[in-house]
């Protein structure tokens, strides 16, 4: 079942402007949506998919307000759905058992990745903290120009300057560092 982003914005707006009925559509397409998107993330946790959909349903009717008229639906909409699915993935992590991990922390290069990850860390720490957010938005946690924009709560082209300046930056210091 396609949908039509069109269609979600105008329903959305509808909702916005006080149309109950095009609220309760809108909601109602939302599940198949969710479901797909869920789903192809998270394998063989239905229960879990059904839960993120609802907590998703329930952040779209309690944070409408926060929507952008003049900005697509999807992207509003599969940011919060973004942001579930990690809680989601946080809450799971937190009530794991330790039990192995030993044996993880001993597997083939774990020391090198630690390290690397220090490094990452100490390096994005020396930039401004706008551009080190923005590279980590985008480079680190694989978010969309657009995604992180909204996170950030700065315009697409601040974004894509502040990784852009950022990295040239970066690449300045390590390449002062070799020679």
């Amino acid at each position: 079942m396609r949908i039509d982003e069109e269609v979600l914005r105008g329903l959305m707006v509808d909702g916005l402007d006080g149309d109950v009925a095009a609220h309760a559509t809108l909601l109602h397409r939302l599940v198949p949506l969710l479901r797909g998107f869920y789903r192809r993330r998270m394998r063989g946790a239905d229960d879990d998919v059904e839960d993120l959909v609802q907590e998703t349903l329930i952040a779209v009717h309690t944070r409408r307000s926060t929507y952008d008229r003049d900005r697509t639906f999807g992207a509003w909409l599969f940011a919060i759905a973004r942001y579930k699915m990690i809680d989601q993935f946080r809450r799971g992590a937190r009530l794991q058992p330790l039990d192995g991990l030993e044996d993880q922390l001993v597997t083939a290069g774990f020391e090198d990745d630690v390290t690397a990850r220090i490094d990452m860390d100490e390096l994005l720490a020396t930039l401004p903290d706008k551009q080190s957010r923005m590279i980590r938005a985008t480079r680190l946690q694989g978010l969309s120009v657009a995604e992180a924009a909204q996170a950030g709560g700065i315009g697409e082209s601040d974004v894509k300057v502040s990784v852009h300046r950022g990295l040239k930056t970066l690449m300045a210091r390590v390449h002062g560092a070799r020679r």
